[in-house]
């Protein structure tokens, strides 16, 4: 007979209920503060509905009544150095933080109303809800991405479970630094059946990271009910897969959340790891704007009014009223004079037109503004030592690509603690799998983090960390085409992080990838990712075609504090080029493109490992052609001024690029240049490019969809025939 033996979890699961002693031991004045703030969250959202309710804000704005004193009671048990991120619905979880940090030390609220540094802050928030210059994030953010880093609020997110990963990256550096700190990152029931939570909570508990996973359960994904959700509604008990300590509270109790968060900092203090906090609370209105869901259908009245007699609100001034803390009438004042500064606050933002309200037409910003701060202003490489091969003083050698990988990355960790690399398997295998991180785990063992496969997760923490703005995170994607799982964090939450927050929040990412095109590798993993990275304006891209080129825009990859892909070719890592011989600390500007090869029939432009083939195809073929490795390939570091000359002297061009029709980056190239340079060509841009399809694992079909030395050749066959020099090009 089969024997079955009952397994226990490895980390506790619990209930935690407040008690009588519980409202004693977080005290009266604790308890007074967190009663004035809710009154100020609770005001501030009224004001947020009833500007929606006229039309003065743009988009969503989902309030957060009724979930209030989940925040509230959290963010208590915090330290101003503590950090949080939050969730779209995530005013309360902004002002929790923002409220604790400005008002610390303040008077008593009983006695002293809010100071001119609450009032500053609850108009400000305000003002980004609306869209406006004075807004925490200069009107970009809006309700939804609320971001005010001095007060250790770093960031909501209109992606669902989208903060996770980054405030994971926050943990990591607190961590590294050693002070104590924790973060709390806020998300919702919906979040926590989408891939980035799980990721998350395996990595946080893998590395003991200080997080706290606070789940705000409110019972509903805009309507689909958690019992739709998931078959274990109990949220919490996720983290027992992962080890993790979960606690389930009434979230409609601040002190009971008070109490459960608590008991998370100090665990998390004492260095044991992350905690889950499942709060269940509920949102008053539908998912966004001022209507009661029963209006739509998915829950009834009765519901909606079970949960209001529980209002977390009206539950602290009870209590405090009953402990004699304070009385009906304090209570009632502390009401009004949060209303008082609201309605002041949005006085500031609006002015009567006719019968109806409207913004301060001088507040809105100004539409230059519109890509300000889309990308920082370089000032970073102020005073570098900038290199070309032509010019380089230094000791020159032929050595392998992947040695001068291998060789800028240890030079650069030796010299700046800041790096840290991160990815599979890149500690292992004598430096991953192409051997491009070699030495470093034996030299920088804690600074090189092999980690499992959770490509959105590991990406996400390193943007976290990059954002927390202590470190440097390299981010090797073993194959590119693994881009596409970590995308939510790579373009809409780390390429748009400078811009969405108001154009002043460095991103200093690096992500390593590789080309594999002619490896086997089949459709998965062969991709080439200029394409899809070039969409996206937060990027900058570089692709070096040498060992020297690859040091310097390495180099300027690291100092840079915007995010950098550095494109890599499996069809370079073994090929020998001039190098450094011992002087690793040259940079090469990014955004300068080298004319590598002279001419005066046509012009081409090229990048990567198709540069030697360009050079090698006209030289065989005996043509005048100029060839321009690009280096540089993101919008901003198009190098316009030597491609125009080139052009205007040639006035014909060829973009080679070795990958496939779609997802092509030659494609937006080209459009651009016809747009720039139509009167300069004689005729329109070639295009030298893959098939349709995506690369084959049979080398014979793979081989067919991908560019080489034979297509170029006949490329340069067809445009020299078009421009009437068809025989020169046969011979």
């Amino acid at each position: 007979m089969v024997k079955h033996i009952n397994l226990s979890p490895e980390a506790p699961w619990k209930e935690i209920r407040s008690t009588a002693k519980d409202w004693d031991t977080v005290g009266e004045d604790e308890v007074i503060r967190m009663l004035q703030h809710l009154h100020l969250v609770r005001a501030f959202e009224e004001t947020v509905l009833e500007l929606d309710g006229e039309g003065l804000i743009h988009g969503p704005a989902h309030s957060s009544i009724g979930q209030d004193g989940g925040a509230v009671g959290a963010i208590a048990a915090m330290r101003g150095s503590d950090q949080i991120t939050g969730s779209h619905r995530g005013h309360h979880q902004f002002l929790a933080k923002a409220l604790r940090y400005v008002d610390e030390g303040a008077p008593d609220p009983r006695t002293t109303p809010p100071s001119g540094d609450v009032e500053t802050l609850l108009r400000r928030s305000l003002a980004e809800i609306l869209g406006l210059a004075d807004g925490y994030c200069k009107g970009r953010g809006g309700s939804m991405h609320l971001r005010w880093e001095e007060a250790g609020a770093l960031g909501t997110n209109a992606i669902v479970g989208g903060g996770v990963p980054l405030a994971n990256g926050v943990a990591w550096a607190r961590k590294r630094k050693g002070e104590g700190d924790v973060v709390f990152t806020f998300f919702g029931d919906g979040a926590v059946n989408i891939g980035s939570i799980p990721e998350s909570l395996n990595l946080a508990a893998l590395w003991d990271l200080p997080i706290c996973f606070f789940i705000e359960n409110n019972g509903y994904a805009v309507s689909t009910t958690l019992e739709e959700e998931t078959r274990e509604t109990r949220l919490s008990s996720r983290g027992l897969a992962y080890g993790i300590p979960s606690f389930r509270v009434d979230g409609m109790d601040p002190i009971a959340v008070r109490v459960a968060a608590q008991e998370a900092v100090d665990l998390m203090r004492a260095g044991e790891g992350p905690v889950i906090i499942e709060a269940e609370v509920y949102r008053y209105f539908h998912h966004g704007g001022g209507i009661a869901g029963s209006a739509f259908g998915y829950r009834d009245k009765e519901e909606e009014a079970e949960w209001r007699s529980r209002d977390p609100l009206t539950k602290i001034a009870k209590e405090a009223i009953k402990r004699d803390w304070i009385d009906e009438d304090g209570d009632a004042q502390m009401r009004a004079g949060a209303q008082e500064i609201m309605q002041r606050a949005a006085g500031q933002l609006t002015e009567q037109d006719g019968n109806q309200r409207q913004i301060i037409p001088a507040l809105w910003p100004d539409t230059a503004f519109r890509d300000e701060g889309l990308r920082g202003d370089m000032s970073e490489f102020d005073g570098v030592r900038y290199e070309e091969l032509e010019t380089f003083s230094g000791e020159i050698k032929e050595i392998k690509y992947v040695e001068a990988c291998s060789g800028v990355m240890n030079r650069r960790m030796e010299t700046d603690e800041r790096i840290f690399c991160i990815g599979e398997d890149i500690h292992r295998l004598r430096g991953g799998t192409n051997g491009a991180t070699k030495g470093l785990f034996d030299r920088f063992p804690d600074r090189t983090v092999g980690t499992p496969i959770s490509e959105l997760g590991f990406t996400g923490l390193a943007g976290g960390a990059a954002m927390e703005g202590t470190y440097r995170p390299v981010v090797e994607l073993m194959y590119p085409d693994f881009a596409l799982v970590a995308a939510d964090q790579l373009f809409n939450q780390i390429g748009k992080a400078r811009h969405m927050f108001g154009g002043d929040t460095n991103m200093p990412v690096v992500v390593r990838t590789k080309i594999a095109l002619g490896s086997g590798y089949g459709s998965q993993h062969s991709m080439d990712p200029a394409g899809l990275y070039a969409q996206w304006p937060g990027w900058r891209i570089v692709a070096p075609s040498t060992p020297f080129d690859y040091v310097g825009l390495m180099n300027s990859a690291l100092q840079c504090e915007d995010p950098v892909l550095v494109i890599e070719h499996v069809g370079l890592y073994t090929k020998d080029g001039p190098g450094p011989a011992e002087d690793f600390d040259y940079y090469i500007p990014l955004g300068k493109a080298k004319v590598v090869r002279p001419g005066n029939s046509f012009t081409v432009l090229t990048y990567s490992a198709m540069t030697a083939m360009a050079i090698n195809s006209a030289d065989e073929m005996g043509l005048d052609v100029e060839v321009i490795d690009l280096r540089s390939l993101d919008r901003a570091g198009i190098d316009w001024e030597c491609i125009g000359e080139s052009i205007r002297k040639t006035n014909n061009l060829v973009v080679v690029e070795q990958g496939p029709l779609t997802v092509s980056y030659g494609a937006m190239l080209t459009d651009e240049i016809q747009r720039r340079f139509f009167d300069y060509l004689d005729q329109p841009v070639k295009r030298i490019h893959g098939g349709e399809s995506s690369p084959s694992v049979s080398k014979v079909l793979e081989r067919s969809a991908f560019v080489g030395e034979e297509e170029i050749r006949a490329g340069y066959a067809e445009i020299m025939a078009d421009m009437g020099l068809g025989q020169m090009a046969a011979q």
